[in-house]
């Protein structure tokens, strides 16, 4: 099952996706796709529902994030040996984790917005992981039970920010819009293997990334499992896992970085594509 947000920013619909790639209006069924909505009892209702009885949504209409009201959005730093290569960085024995501010969140095609004095804002596609119950101290062959489904981030970091101005990584990775998810969240049951799936993302048509999720260091059964022992996860918090090779900062003979103009597209097998405009924010706006 596909799960989509849909509406104008703040207002977003729940829906899903059919068998024919239509978006279909779940508001008489459940209030979003959030909290507990995407626990296993919920999850398997609404795959229970006739599709065809739903109303049919408006094909242009906006897509919101796939998951709203996201209480945390962790993610994991170098999970990739080759993308470690290429930041210079050693690979590491235990997962580096992160938060990413959930103001950063939004939708898979909204715009992206470089901020005022930004120098160095780079891309990064990764796998998402929604969790649907409640995870504390969880072991690993039970982590991916806890798990509701799967999604594509386009983990944006401002370089400059994230490692040149001191402290830790959060500054370069919250800026508003620095967090695009969707464009649906693909249900656990449809996704067989997630550390098999093809990944890419290319600015203004030329691929930097291609990728594969079985290159990761920590798998994601590893990742669910060692989070929750540093916290309990809970139904909507979100996982972003890391990316392969091949972002702006790693280019050869030299970085390359995001300008205000440009188009982002990226994509994971199963999970759909996603398509961002960047854009200048002027400071008058940002203050």
């Amino acid at each position: 099952m596909k799960l989509v947000r849909f509406g104008r920013p703040g207002a977003e619909k729940p829906g899903l996706v059919d068998t024919k790639g239509r978006i279909r209006d779940l508001s008489a069924h459940v209030p979003d796709i959030a909290g507990l909505t995407l626990s296993a009892q919920s999850l398997d209702r609404l795959a229970s529902i006739d599709s065809d009885s739903l109303p049919l949504v408006d094909a242009d209409v906006r897509l919101g994030p796939c998951v709203g009201a996201v209480g945390k959005m962790i993610c994991v730093g170098l999970n990739y040996s080759d993308h470690a290569a290429e930041s210079n960085m050693p690979v590491p024995s235990e997962p580096v984790l992160f938060m990413k501010a959930t103001s950063a969140i939004v939708g898979p095609n909204d715009d992206v917005h470089i901020p005022p004095g930004a120098e160095k804002v780079d891309w990064e596609v990764e796998l998402g992981v929604v969790i649907g119950t409640r995870a504390q101290y969880v072991c690993r062959e039970n982590a991916l039970s806890h798990v509701a489904g799967y999604c594509i981030v386009n983990d944006i970091s401002e370089r400059a920010y994230q490692l040149e101005r001191g402290g830790q990584w959060d500054k370069g990775k919250g800026c508003d819009t620095f967090g695009p998810l969707g464009p649906w969240l693909v249900t656990r049951d449809e996704i067989a293997n997630p550390q098999s799936l093809d990944m890419w993302l290319e600015v203004d048509g030329k691929r930097y990334q291609n990728g594969n999720t079985r290159t990761m260091i920590f798998d994601v059964a590893t990742i669910v499992s060692y989070i929750s022992q540093f916290m309990s996860l809970q139904p909507g918090d979100v996982i972003s896992t890391g990316t392969p090779p091949g972002v702006g900062m790693g280019c050869k003979p030299a970085p390359v970085f995001l300008r205000a103009g440009q188009t982002m597209r990226l994509g994971i097998a199963g999970l759909g594509e996603q398509t961002q405009r960047t854009v200048n924010v002027e400071l008058a706006r940002a203050r």
